[in-house]
């Protein structure tokens, strides 16, 4: 892998609430926990992270309580790199949601964004490179 990943909110609520080891969805997850690969993360990703795994539904999904999830994402904070875009002018993502994600892949040259949201795949931004969780795991040749 030429640079770090970005992993996308999806994949890691998909990885909490996977019931197999093996998927590549829990494969990136417990990556992300060991230090196993270098990811980057922004203070706007990772309150997205929390904001999502603390929903109802999600939160019945996984089991987990609120402090369990505060304890999992310091988890994931101590292995990664954390930058903040807050100051680059707003990029444009094909959904607008993912914006955030699009201001953090410029901000850090060489990331690759790993997402479920195959619109995203289908139309990366023209700097970086987009790709689902099986490639994702592929590249980490695992």
């Amino acid at each position: 892998m030429t640079g770090p990943l970005v992993i996308d909110t999806n994949v890691v609520v998909a990885g909490l609430i996977s019931g197999t080891g093996d998927s590549p969805v829990r494969r990136l997850l417990d990556g992300m926990l060991a230090g196993a690969f270098r990811f980057v993360l922004s203070p706007d990703l990772l309150a997205e992270y929390r904001r999502v795994l603390l929903r109802p539904a999600v939160l019945e999904r996984h089991r987990l309580s609120a402090s369990e999830v505060d304890v999992l994402l310091a988890e994931i904070v101590a292995n990664a790199l954390v930058r903040d875009p807050s100051g680059e002018t707003a990029a444009r993502a094909p959904e607008r949601g993912d914006d955030r994600l699009w201001q953090l892949l410029r901000v850090v040259p060489g990331l690759t964004l790993v997402t479920g949201d195959l619109r995203l795949v289908e139309q990366p931004p023209g700097h970086a490179s987009v790709i689902l969780p099986r490639a994702a795991v592929a590249l980490l040749g695992d």
